[in-house]
């Protein structure tokens, strides 16, 4: 397994972000909320702080997934799902949390909102063409292949 240094700053009094698990490919990620918690109502959105800045390597993304635990347990998502913190962004990173569930959610000073995983990427070069490669497919489009 590869091992990237990224250069981070962490302004929040909370833990870097990092891996549950051995196997873990997302790091989680807690809100720096040092005024006190935000009460996300049903289907209202809310930008939560990290207190963290990073520069990612060109050609690396950062992206923001949400957590399974909120997403099952309470409705909670990312709204831009995922999120995409570009190599050359040196803000602070912050969260769109959502709220898709019934009751409204709180999120406290330091809870695990979301995940975040590094990805490498490539640029597109596109190829102007009169017609594309056929397959067996063709345009079948949503549910063409069934359901069993």
């Amino acid at each position: 397994m590869d091992k990237l240094k990224i250069k981070l700053i962490n302004k929040s009094h909370h833990p870097a972000p990092a891996y549950a698990t051995h196997e873990a490919a997302g790091m989680d990620v807690r809100a720096f909320l040092p005024e006190g918690p935000v009460t996300l109502r049903p289907m209202q959105r809310a930008l939560i702080p990290t207190g963290l800045y990073m520069q990612l390597p060109a050609g690396y993304e950062c992206q923001i997934r949400p957590r399974s635990g909120l997403a099952l347990n309470h409705g909670i998502s990312i709204a831009n799902s995922p999120g995409t913190v570009d190599a050359d962004y040196r803000g602070e990173i912050g969260i769109i949390l959502i709220n898709l569930g019934e009751n409204d959610f709180v999120v406290n000073d330091g809870d695990r909102i979301c995940q975040m995983v590094i990805k490498q990427y490539s640029h597109v070069e596109w190829i102007p063409v009169n017609e594309l490669d056929r397959t067996v497919r063709e345009d079948g489009a949503f549910g063409h292949t069934g359901t069993n």
